[in-house]
């Protein structure tokens, strides 16, 4: 297991720094995601607003994870899509807002859960305010001078090691139903101990994160840019125009998608009743 811990502060209001963030995808920095669907959402006991979210997301695996996985586990060039579950927490009136996310897919490789803590800092004085050079006028447009900060803890867990082991230690006729952390069994594994490939696929994924969450941050500050300036439908409009140029059709996930299927039709027999 490893565990890695990043702060960061936001010169915008706690209101909108929350708004923006069930609007964050996509952006220019997050155009790889789909989709993003409610699955509930609903005020508890206290009054906080709890939301249950799914994302769809467009990824490839990383290289040096790839060389790790038997063949054919991932796409063409390891492009796949993978879902999201994020659950969150708002308490508009305390001024703070707790989400945690985990990955549905390639759990028995690595699983990832991302932990954020957002809270509103206060900002005594308007000269502070301007020093910063964030908004001072929340989303109703009254004023407040504070400003937010995010504190994000990520874990990641390997269990692919531990799956090659428990493949190894079953018995040929014992029943079992084949799940995607049983799935990596093959012989090339043999030589390497548990703990070896649990740490380099950490590893790996902890790099990945690191790049991940710079980017979520710059996206994060231009939806709320978008926000300030032009409300709700400038970012409505950004988020269209984002999605154009991801998957419209000079955009990069048509150009990875065109690759794959290319790569595919290169290294499949052709047969005669194939058509040009």
């Amino acid at each position: 297991m490893k565990i890695y811990t990043q702060t960061s502060d936001y010169n915008y209001t706690f209101p909108a720094v929350t708004l923006a963030y069930f609007l964050r995808y996509p952006n220019p920095y997050a155009k790889h995601v789909l989709s993003t669907d409610v699955i509930d959402r609903y005020l508890d006991s206290k009054g906080r607003l709890v939301s249950v979210r799914l994302h769809n997301k467009k990824s490839k695996v990383p290289s040096g994870i790839l060389k790790l996985l038997p063949k054919g586990l991932a796409g063409p060039g390891g492009a796949s899509q993978s879902y999201v579950l994020e659950k969150s927490v708002v308490d508009i009136k305390e001024g703070w807002m707790e989400a945690e996310s985990r990955n549905m897919e390639w759990t028995g490789i690595l699983s990832v859960r991302e932990h954020q803590f957002y809270t509103r800092q206060p900002m005594p004085t308007d000269t502070e305010v301007d020093k910063l050079g964030g908004p001072d006028l929340d989303i109703q447009g009254t004023r407040d001078t504070s400003r937010t900060s995010c504190k994000t803890t990520v874990t990641f867990v390997s269990r692919l090691g531990q799956a090659v082991k428990a493949g190894r230690g079953k018995k040929a006729d014992s029943p079992a139903i084949q799940s995607e952390e049983e799935v990596p069994k093959q012989g090339f594994f043999t030589s390497w101990s548990t703990s070896g490939i649990q740490k380099t696929i950490e590893i790996l994924g902890m790099k990945r994160t690191k790049t991940a969450l710079v980017n979520g941050r710059t996206g994060m500050n231009v939806v709320l840019e978008r926000l300030r300036s032009g409300g709700i439908v400038g970012v409505l409009e950004g988020m269209r125009k984002d999605r154009a140029d991801a998957f419209g059709p000079d955009g990069p996930w048509k150009q990875v998608w065109l690759n794959g299927n290319q790569s595919t039709e290169q290294e499949r027999p052709r047969k005669d009743f194939d058509i040009d």
